[in-house]
């Protein structure tokens, strides 16, 4: 019997249709073009502005996105992950709406929070539940609505996030395609440096964390920086040589979509020449959850079947990892 592999079988994605460019935030917060463009690479970002819509939303459209263009039964999908830092609400997980709202009626489903590496270990979820042989379609979706977390008055935050969704269908290969390996990693020294404040079990929500702003995101923009340049291109080139992989064999690097300075210093760590690094960053900024799927789904009329894809994340916490897939089909 030939060994069952994880391999992602069809893309989906979804993002708002209000553009923030960095020309609106200049009227905004005391910041300008070149100076955004310079030290992130993004240009835009999608915002969604509809009142009572929240991530559920921007996940339903993605996972509606991919069913249509796969022609797949939502109710054939056994299992929903929604990797997500923005959940509608505490407690009901966003997830287990969405599968029902899709006509997932035959799955069951939770969130995964991992900050901007929510998506990576929900491939690494979504894979290990394939591998075990117990499912056959596991429907993972990235999505924030990081919009609902951010200071419109704070430069530091404002000029990153954007909100967006991306979805990815996980079923088994027999061909040795789909999931290859992967190299997770976590550092709870990071809980400082990139957080929100208030709303959890430690500081709830009060008239008090309300005025002093401590539901928005904080991030210590120069740690979190250092950090994710040095750990998101070490495992990525350590995910190379542990699979006797050279630059030549890499076909794509899809790594999270968070500053083009980090993802060019991944990028050279690993010896992989530029025209193979697939980036969307000026259009969306950082979406957190959906930034990786947003790649593929943007660039899958490139995607070759067999070709070997390195994926890379790092997030708040602190979260990264990377993993490495083999493409499981050509786009029609």
């Amino acid at each position: 019997m030939t060994k069952i592999t994880a391999a992602i079988t069809a893309i989906g994605a979804y993002v708002p249709d209000f553009v923030l460019s960095n020309q609106v935030l200049e009227t905004m917060v005391d910041t300008n073009d070149e100076w955004i463009t310079t030290r992130t690479g993004i240009k835009e970002r999608r915002i969604l502005k509809e009142e009572g819509q929240g991530t559920s939303f921007l996940a339903i459209k993605a996972a509606e996105n991919l069913l249509a263009k796969s022609g797949t039964n939502p109710a054939e999908i056994d299992m929903v992950i929604v990797a997500t830092a923005t959940p509608d609400m505490p407690v009901a997980a966003t997830a287990v709406y969405v599968a029902t709202q899709i006509g997932a009626v035959n799955a069951f489903g939770y969130d995964l929070q991992a900050a901007c590496s929510s998506f990576l270990y929900g491939m690494s979820t979504a894979a290990a539940y394939i591998q075990s042989g117990r499912y056959k379609k596991v429907l993972l979706i990235g999505a924030d609505k990081m919009s609902s977390i951010i200071d419109y008055t704070d430069r530091a935050t404002c000029i990153i996030f954007g909100d967006g969704a991306g979805a990815a269908l996980f079923e088994p290969n027999h061909e040795g395609l789909g999931v290859q390996d992967e190299i997770l990693r976590s550092d709870g020294i990071g809980r400082e440096y990139l957080k929100i404040d208030a709303g959890g079990s430690i500081l709830p929500a009060s008239h008090e964390t309300v005025d002093n702003k401590q539901h928005y995101v904080f991030q210590d923009g120069k740690t979190v920086f250092k950090y994710a340049v040095s750990n998101m291109a070490d495992v990525s080139e350590k995910i190379m040589k542990q699979n006797n992989l050279t630059h030549d064999d890499v076909n794509w690097l899809v790594a999270h979509q968070a500053n083009r300075r980090i993802i060019d210093a991944t990028a050279q760590r690993m010896g992989v020449d530029e025209s193979k690094v697939l980036v969307n960053i000026q259009r969306y900024g950082n979406t957190t959850s959906a930034t990786l799927p947003l790649v593929l789904h943007d660039f899958e009329h490139l995607l070759k079947k067999g070709d070997n894809i390195i994926f890379a994340s790092f997030g708040g916490g602190f979260t990264w990892g990377s993993i490495y897939l083999k493409w499981a089909y050509d786009k029609n």
